[in-house]
């Protein structure tokens, strides 16, 4: 139970007033989602002044399980009632073990059976790190291949292989997408040109771009605006990196886990990358963050990439239960089919509502574009609505994209079709009274 005093709309306002007192000018979703959360279950969370709310962010792709599901809390419960120690830094321990051989049980199996893991810092950020460091020492190359609307993380050699990078030392490539292709053509024909590109660069000795450490791509771009990079597309980078020797990094710190239909993003596609980046849902809801990647890239040395809070001992059980819930239940495929039908229906809705420019998205992680009804233009200000309508109706989403005109649906795997129902009905009950509002 929370102490007492924290229930209430007073005490919800008090603590939100505090907090906007005390905490850095940087944070973020505590400034669009004034809420005050006291408990949580699965899809719901309750918050201090007793409403209600369904949770489409699920801590950013985090909760794949939802909140407090119970094979997470009785994985934690364990290790605590067990004495064993909760930080060990990187020592061997039965449950460390135990989550690698999980983990390493649903790695695709031509990476699984070369592989090495290296465990990271908490955060996906740190891992992204790791992988661009690996690479780098590998390689002896200094250099590094990215996308426009890229998102990995907020430290500076990942802000650097970010799209909102503000000093580029990274070769940007175009990303595929349908709605505002940069080649003005969409699909299948947009993404051949987008790999041409890429081969035209790395193959031009006049063009300026010399053979990278590595190329990092996310299977699906979620920060950017949700756009699912193209089967055939995700294939071509594959050959042309492995034709250069040039290893291909997939970051799949929100795509992992079933999030998008199949248990990784590049899965869909069929593609072994020579690294992967993993967070977020692997630990279960607690902070954990690896990589893992062919054994011959393994050439550091002792300490070259380490952190103090790499050995988080609840976080490996809770992500051990959680990647093993996914499989055995079949989760990955239940978001394939859960998300095509949320799909169609966003796209239903979508012929009643001029303001919705694209409806895209891969399992469950949906996204739906607002625009300018009249101009087609970006319509950030209408996606903000957007978002407080949702929130006044108990419906937590975030934005995304170009503009921040992309509102995401990031539901947990165990999202029931009931539970799927009122998300749409109240998202397409808030888009509707947005675009009255800005009429």
């Amino acid at each position: 139970m929370p102490p007492q005093g924290t229930r209430g709309p007073v005490a919800a306002e008090t603590i939100l007033r505090r907090q906007a007192q005390r905490e850095s000018a940087a944070r973020t979703y505590a400034r669009s989602l004034p809420i005050v959360p006291v408990r949580a279950r699965g899809l719901t969370i309750e918050g201090a002044d007793g409403r209600r709310y369904l949770d489409c962010l699920s801590g950013a792709g985090t909760l794949a399980l939802g909140h407090n599901h119970p094979v997470v809390l009785e994985a934690i419960r364990a290790v605590l009632d067990s004495g064993a120690p909760l930080h060990v830094l990187d020592l061997a321990t039965p449950v460390k073990d135990a989550f690698t051989t999980e983990l390493f049980a649903n790695l695709p199996a031509a990476l699984a059976a070369d592989a090495r893991i290296q465990f990271c810092g908490p955060a996906g950020t740190d891992a992204v790190e790791a992988a661009l460091k690996l690479v780098r020492t590998a390689t002896g190359r200094s250099g590094l291949m990215a996308f426009t609307g890229a998102y990995h993380g907020m430290t500076a050699g990942a802000l650097d292989a970010s799209g909102g990078a503000s000093d580029v030392r990274v070769t940007r490539l175009p990303y595929p997408q349908d709605h505002r292709c940069p080649f003005g053509v969409g699909g299948a024909e947009g993404a051949r040109l987008g790999a041409r590109w890429t081969e035209s660069l790395l193959d031009d000795p006049k063009g300026g771009v010399p053979t990278p450490a590595g190329l990092i791509v996310e299977p699906v771009q979620g920060e950017g605006g949700v756009h699912p990079a193209p089967d055939d597309w995700l294939r071509r980078m594959r050959e042309i990196t492995k034709a250069r020797g040039i290893p291909l990094i997939a970051d799949e710190v929100q795509t992992g886990v079933g999030r998008t239909g199949a248990f990784w993003g590049v899965d869909h596609a069929g593609v072994v990358p020579d690294v992967m980046v993993l967070s977020k849902a692997i630990g279960g809801s607690l902070p954990l963050a690896v990589i893992v990647y062919r054994s011959e890239l393994d050439v550091w040395a002792p300490g070259a990439h380490a952190g103090t809070f790499r050995g988080n001992q609840l976080a490996m059980a809770a992500g051990t239960a959680t990647l093993a819930y996914v499989r055995h239940n079949n989760l990955a495929e239940r978001a394939g089919v859960l998300g095509e039908r949320m799909l169609a229906a966003l796209r239903s809705l979508a012929a009643d509502h001029p303001c919705i420019g694209d409806v895209r998205g891969r399992g469950l992680m949906l996204g739906v574009e607002l625009v300018d009804p009249d101009t087609g233009d970006a319509a950030p200000d209408l996606a903000a609505t957007v978002r407080r309508e949702c929130l006044d109706r108990g419906l937590i989403v975030e934005l995304g994209g170009r503009h921040s005109c992309v509102v995401r649906l990031l539901p947990p795997l165990t999202l029931t079709d009931e539970q799927a129902a009122a998300v749409l009905e109240r998202l397409a009950d808030a888009i509707a009274a947005a675009a009255r509002r800005s009429h």
